[in-house]
């Protein structure tokens, strides 16, 4: 009876309270501080980074984050103060459709001068 009623007692304050939202807010803040790059260090993240900049980012970013703004929103906003470049991954437009046509195409080239090789032989 006594572990009926300590399951019980257990799933009711398991179901009854609130999830932790703090804690996916931090995940939110880590996936996209994860995604930018310091503008301070060279070859840093702002997760990674313990500058000034990157600090302001991270309140900056919890701040977005708590006014209801989507992951999306942050990154327009911080493309359009920072330009395209604080983002590891820039999307595809005219700007740098070369920056991710250029491995395919060494690629490729790389392919066809191995054939080429080969077949030689």
């Amino acid at each position: 009876m006594k572990k009926i009623t300590l399951t019980l007692a257990i799933l009711l304050t398991t179901v009854l309270i609130p999830p932790n939202s703090y804690a996916d807010k931090n995940e939110n803040i880590d996936y996209i501080t994860k995604n930018l790059r310091c503008l301070i260090c060279q070859g840093q993240s702002v997760y990674d980074s313990q500058s000034d900049f990157a600090l302001s980012m991270k309140k900056l970013i919890l701040i977005k984050i708590k006014e209801g703004k989507t992951e999306d929103e942050i990154y327009n906003f911080l493309k359009e103060k920072y330009g395209e470049w604080i983002v590891y991954e820039p999307e595809v437009n005219k700007n740098t459709i070369f920056l991710w046509g250029l491995p395919l195409i060494l690629f490729i080239f790389g392919g066809l001068l191995i054939m080429r090789k080969v077949t030689i032989k």
